[in-house]
């Protein structure tokens, strides 16, 4: 390809090849309903689904819901979630939301994201993942691999930061495929179109991909 894509083409062209050879995508964290979720995404930041979903199986038995966990020292909750990155951190982090959950929300993780928001350890992206996994709502998530494909396909030129890559994505993706959206951009960075070298040769997205046109003479 040598010629740039018109963008409404761009993301028209793409969402249709993403439904056609991925029409099933969904997060790879391991839960069985929302609080589980939440400890999930709030243990993935800056560390591996493949690394979390090791520490949770004891971390749930232990505490199985934002009530026990609410009743657990920080202590406790490090000693079970060391091998992850900033234990500490996401220790205090997952006990101070679990108490919030208990007090202002009657134990139950809230579903709207200004409520999510307001949880210890949880961010936009957070509550927008939640949101989106568990109850469908038309949100789409920016972490760095949705961040880092969505630029080089070419989705949102010029995007500032995360935020504004969210706006973007959120105006051109229809609202049915945002929470799909999501899963699709991530699982492809993680896989396919990785940060240090994409795997450009066997990616089904080449013909409307901004960085591949413009690297395309260097791409195998």
């Amino acid at each position: 390809m040598n010629k740039a894509v018109k963008i409404a083409d761009r993301y028209r062209n793409v969402l249709e090849w993403f439904a056609g050879n991925m029409p099933v995508a969904g997060t790879e964290l391991r839960y069985s309903d929302p609080f589980q979720l939440l400890v999930a995404v709030i243990l993935s930041a800056q560390c591996t689904d493949v690394r979390v979903n090791l520490i949770t199986p004891a971390l749930f038995d232990r505490f199985p819901d934002a009530r026990a966990m609410a009743g657990a020292t920080r202590e406790e909750i490090f000693g079970l979630i060391k091998s992850c990155s900033y234990p500490n951190n996401k220790a205090r982090h997952l006990k101070g939301m679990a108490e919030m959950i208990v007090s202002r929300f009657g134990g139950r993780v809230p579903s709207e994201r200004d409520e999510l928001t307001q949880l210890p350890g949880v961010g936009r992206k957070t509550a927008n993942v939640i949101a989106s996994v568990v109850w469908n709502t038309p949100v789409i998530a920016v972490d760095t691999h949705v961040f880092r494909v969505a630029g080089r396909i070419g989705l949102i030129p010029g995007a500032r930061n995360p935020l504004d890559a969210e706006l973007r994505l959120t105006r051109e993706i229809p609202a049915a495929q945002r929470p799909l959206a999501h899963h699709w951009l991530l699982l492809h960075g993680r896989y396919v179109c990785t940060a240090r070298k994409p795997a450009c040769n066997k990616c089904g997205l080449r013909e409307w991909c901004e960085y591949y046109r413009k690297n395309a003479a260097t791409n195998g």
